[in-house]
């Protein structure tokens, strides 16, 4: 009797077919879902730093805030000793006031210059027309010596006026110079001000205080970092390929999943695109004018601000990584 051969088993061929087609459906659903999004996991938080450093030298004398205390636009983070610059102030004052003593001499003296002027001016025309009437009469009537004395007295007249012309103008570029001290003295009072108002160190915009490496009696330079503050105002830098620029338009919605926060999305909208790559404004731009170069895709950021109240409801810091999709279909 012959025997039948065994039936073969259809059921892995079976289970694989359904696996497979499962598959090709949830890939298919997935572009689908996606088809109308253009989404790039090379994305993170950014936000204003504020580097706090001081500009003048001196020893600090408080620290008014604590790590990752929230501070207001203006409040007052480090207070430096101030009592040098009070006595730089008061020195530049006493200046300003002895400037202004000199200044008020220079006015008089030129005020008595011009007086001493007119009056030779004055008497140098009574002598002219003493002269002239000498002149008109008859010459008999007048002696030799008397004409002498009338010409002698313009002549000296005349040399009186000059010098007071002279003195007149010596006055007055003492008075001027006088003026310029003045302006100079109240420049150093205003400088002098200008340091002391540099002691008191204050946020220059609202956010948290971190890095905070300064403490009560540590002499600081110019520009030495004391602390940061990071401001509340964030937004999200998106690097998307260079091929995907196409469909991306300032203005267009998105949707931002951040990775700290897990089930919410976020409404966001493009800002702008970056006219330049990030390679091109790395520390160390590629060099590609070589025989060994390899194409490679560039990356843009793309700015996108957010459009939902909620995030102040939550941590949003520079530097989370998120994931943002732009609607770029109808």
């Amino acid at each position: 009797m012959e025997l039948s051969p065994p039936r073969r088993n259809l059921r892995p061929f079976i289970i694989l077919g359904v696996v497979l087609g499962v598959i090709a459906l949830g890939c298919f659903g997935y572009w689908w879902l996606n088809k109308g999004y253009d989404s790039t996991s090379d994305a993170q938080i950014d936000g204003p730093i504020y580097t706090i450093a001081p500009q003048i030298a001196g020893r600090v004398a408080q620290v008014l805030v604590h790590d990752n205390q929230h501070v207001a636009a203006g409040q007052a983070l480090v207070v430096l000793d101030s009592r040098a610059a009070h006595v730089a102030l008061a020195r530049a004052q006493a200046q300003a006031a002895q400037a202004d003593a000199q200044n008020a001499v220079a006015r008089a003296q030129a005020a008595e210059a011009n007086a001493q002027e007119a009056e030779a001016q004055a008497d140098l025309q009574q002598a002219q027309q003493n002269y002239d009437r000498y002149r008109q009469v008859n010459q008999r009537a007048i002696t030799q010596q008397q004409r002498d004395a009338a010409t002698a007295t313009i002549m000296t007249m005349r040399a009186r006026d000059n010098a007071a012309i002279a003195a007149q103008g010596a006055a007055q570029a003492s008075m001027e110079a006088a003026q310029a001290a003045v302006q100079s003295a109240q420049v150093g009072v205003q400088n002098a001000r200008l340091d002391l108002s540099y002691t008191v160190i204050t946020a220059p915009g609202a956010g948290h205080v971190s890095i905070k490496t300064i403490e009560p009696g540590d002499v600081v330079a110019p520009g030495t970092a004391m602390m940061a503050v990071v401001g509340d105002a964030v937004w999200v830098t998106a690097n998307f390929k260079e091929t995907e620029l196409g469909v991306i338009k300032p203005g267009a919605v998105a949707h931002i999943r951040v990775d700290a926060i897990p089930g919410i999305v976020f409404k966001a909208r493009v800002n702008s695109i970056q006219y330049g790559t990030g390679a091109v404004f790395s520390l160390l731009p590629a060099q590609n004018a070589t025989g060994n170069y390899i194409k490679i895709v560039q990356r843009v950021p793309v700015k996108l601000v957010f459009d939902d109240p909620r995030i102040g409801q939550y941590m949003l810091a520079p530097g989370m990584s998120c994931e943002p999709s732009i609607v770029i279909g109808p």
